[in-house]
C-alpha cells in the first residue's frame, strides 16, 4: 500500500511538472494562435540560467531570476522576428519557431558543452518529505522526514520514502495553476489580454497597444517554460538534448487536453504523469496474462514477440497511443473549444 501511495505522489508531482511545461505553450496558442515548436527550448535555457545562477546567488534567487531572462528572451523574439512573420499565417511562425529551436541547441552546446552539467537540488530539498512506515501490527503510519534512527529497521517495518523536492515541484506547479487563474479572470490585465484576443480593433481603439499585450503573453508563456527548467532540470538532467526529450511530450498534452485549454492541459498532465509512473512497475503482457489465466499460448511465430511486450516496456509510448485514440474518438481533445 505505501508504495502505491509514493507512486500516486510521483505520478502527480510529474504530472504537474509537464503542465508547467504544457501551460505556457497553452497560453500563447489561446491567446495568439502560435504554436512555439521552441518552447522546449526556453525550457531548457531556464534549467541552463538556473544553474549558471545557482552557483552565484543560490537557488532561491535563480528561482526567480532564470524564469524572468527567459520571458524577456521571449518578448525580445516576438518584437524583432515573430511579429514580423505573424501577418503571413501559422507556416512562417512554425518555420521560425522550428529554426529557433536549433539555434538555442546549438548555442547551449557552445557554452555550456554537449555534456550533461552538475545541477543539482539544493541541500535543504534533498531530503525525504515524509516517510510511509508498514508495521505488521499497527499497519500504515507516516513521519515528517526520515522518521527516528532505525525506524526502518526493527524487524516488521518496511519504509518508503517520498522526496522533498518532488513535493517542493507540486507546490510550485500549484502556486503557478492560481495564480495564473487569477491572473487571468480576476485581474485589469486578464481582461485586457482576453479582450485582445477576441475583439483586437476595438481592443486598440481603447488605447490599448494590442502588440505589445501579444509580446507580454508570448514572454509571459516562456517565462513559465522557463520555470518548468528551473524545476525540473535538476529533478531529471541538464543537457542539450532535454529539450528533444520533453519536446514531443508537451505537444501530447496540449493536443489531448484541448488546443488552448488550460483545464484540459491540466487534466491531461495528470492523466499522463500517472499513466507512465504506474506502467513502469506494470510488469505484464497479453501473453503472461494467458498463461496466468491457465489458456495455452499458440501464436504465430511472428505475433510472439508482440505480445510478449509488456506494459513497462510500452511505458515511453503509452502517452502517444493515447494521442493517436484521441485524436481518432475526439480530435478536439478533452475540453478544447478552439476551431483553427
Amino acid at each position: 500500500m505505501e508504495t502505491f501511495v509514493v507512486f500516486f505522489l510521483n505520478g502527480l508531482s510529474y504530472g504537474l511538472l509537464l503542465f508547467m511545461l504544457s501551460a505556457g505553450l497553452t497560453l500563447i496558442f489561446s491567446m495568439m494562435g502560435v504554436l512555439n515548436f521552441a518552447h522546449a527550448s526556453f525550457y531548457m535555457l531556464g534549467a541552463y540560467f538556473a544553474y549558471a545562477l545557482t552557483g552565484w546567488v543560490g537557488f532561491g534567487a535563480a528561482l526567480v531570476l532564470a524564469p524572468l531572462l527567459v520571458g524577456a528572451l521571449g518578448a525580445a523574439f516576438e518584437r524583432y522576428n515573430l511579429r514580423k512573420v505573424h501577418a503571413y499565417g501559422h507556416v512562417p511562425e512554425l518555420l521560425i519557431t522550428f529554426g529557433l529551436s536549433y539555434v538555442v541547441f546549438e548555442l547551449v552546446r557552445l557554452v555550456w558543452g554537449p555534456s550533461n552539467v552538475d545541477y543539482r537540488v539544493p541541500e535543504a530539498l534533498s531530503g525525504p518529505l515524509f516517510t510511509l512506515v508498514n508495521n505488521a501490527s499497527h499497519g500504515l503510519s507516516a513521519v515528517w522526514g526520515a522518521g527516528e534512527p532505525g525506524l526502518c529497521a526493527v524487524a516488521g517495518n518496511s519504509c518508503t520514502q517520498f522526496p522533498a523536492y518532488r513535493g517542493f515541484m507540486a507546490i510550485v506547479a500549484l502556486f503557478m495553476l492560481g495564480s495564473l487563474w487569477l491572473l487571468l479572470t480576476k485581474t485589469r490585465i486578464g481582461l485586457v489580454i482576453q479582450a485582445a484576443l477576441t475583439h483586437p480593433e476595438m481592443t486598440q481603439s481603447l488605447g490599448h497597444n494590442v502588440p505589445r499585450v501579444m509580446m507580454g503573453v508570448f514572454g509571459g508563456g516562456c517565462a513559465l517554460a522557463g520555470l518548468a527548467g528551473v524545476i525540473g532540470g535538476n529533478a531529471f538532467v541538464t543537457e542539450p538534448n532535454m529539450a528533444a526529450s520533453v519536446g514531443a511530450i508537451i505537444f501530447v498534452v496540449v493536443v489531448v487536453g484541448g488546443m488552448g485549454s488550460l483545464a484540459g492541459a491540466f487534466i491531461a498532465s495528470l492523466l499522463i504523469g500517472l499513466m507512465q509512473t504506474f506502467a513502469v512497475i506494470v510488469d505484464v503482457s497479453v501473453v503472461t496474462l494467458m498463461q496466468s489465466a491457465g489458456h495455452p499460448v499458440s501464436f504465430e511465430h511472428w505475433a510472439y514477440p508482440i505480445l510478449n511486450i509488456t506494459v513497462s516496456q510500452m511505458a515511453p509510448i503509452l502517452p502517444y497511443l493515447l494521442l493517436v485514440l484521441m485524436l481518432i474518438l475526439r480530435p478536439k481533445g478533452l475540453l478544447g473549444t478552439r476551431e483553427e
